[in-house]
């Protein structure tokens, strides 16, 4: 293929076909990763601060060493780097329902890859992070009903816009208590969400935890010469139980 664009991997899944492509950005100079299931950009290196600002906001105000931490989407890596460039972080899980992401990474297909497997604290599990949530044992299958300092999440393009129906059940009142199961108290939820703040998401949210903000972070996006917004909600549970 052309120098200036290949298609790394091309694999037909459940969910659609599923594209990891590398294309010269010539007025950066840079290789731009994506990853794409059929028509959806479900990630580009292109754009990346607020995958970085999920993990330093859904940290920020947890206290102490050896956090555990949940990610909830693999992708290409940024939000689960900057969980691991934490030195607080004890151990991390990235749950990703596509095995071909985990394989990409593990076989070195995507830039960080390397990184996150090198990482003692960081293991990758294959699975449903949203039955996983709702489920009584939780998202550490080799320890059931695990409990986590942070769960981070970067799957859907936002509350209202899932990548499938059964996604819908975390952002409800159940689904969002279920999920605080698996927080330890005073533990924080952290979302990733490609649209402004949602009012109806952010007062649901605050009826399932007692602390919530939605932040917007924007940055420069160089294919519209213009900024961008996108928005990381996050919740804390009450510190006691």
């Amino acid at each position: 293929m052309s120098a200036y664009f290949e298609e790394l991997d091309y694999r037909p899944t459940p969910m659609g076909v599923l594209t990891l492509r590398r294309r010269k950005h010539l007025a950066q100079a840079v290789d731009i990763y994506e990853i794409k299931l059929g028509e959806e950009f479900l990630m580009s290196s292109m754009f990346t601060a607020s995958e970085i600002a999920l993990a330093r906001l859904g940290l920020a105000d947890l206290v102490g060493d050896g956090l555990e931490v949940v990610v909830g989407g693999l992708g290409l890596g940024y939000t689960a780097e900057a969980v691991l460039d934490n030195s607080r972080v004890g151990s991390l899980l990235v749950v990703d329902a596509l095995s071909e992401v985990i394989e990409w990474h593990e076989r070195g297909l995507i830039p960080l890859g390397a990184k996150l497997v090198a990482d003692e604290r960081c293991r990758f599990v294959h699975g449903d992070f949203f039955a996983m949530s709702l489920s009584v044992d939780g998202f550490d299958p080799e320890k059931a009903q695990r409990k986590f300092h942070a769960i981070l999440v970067d799957i859907d393009h936002s509350p209202q816009d899932t990548l499938h129906s059964s996604h819908s059940s975390l952002y409800s009142a159940e689904g969002l208590r279920s999920l605080a199961r698996h927080l330890h108290a005073g533990g924080v939820f952290a979302l990733w969400s490609n649209d402004p703040p949602d009012e109806a998401f952010s007062k649901m949210l605050s009826n399932a935890f007692p602390v919530s903000n939605a932040h917007v972070i924007t940055f420069y996006n160089p294919l519209q010469d213009r900024e961008s917004t996108n928005t990381v909600y996050v919740a804390r549970k009450k510190s006691t139980e």
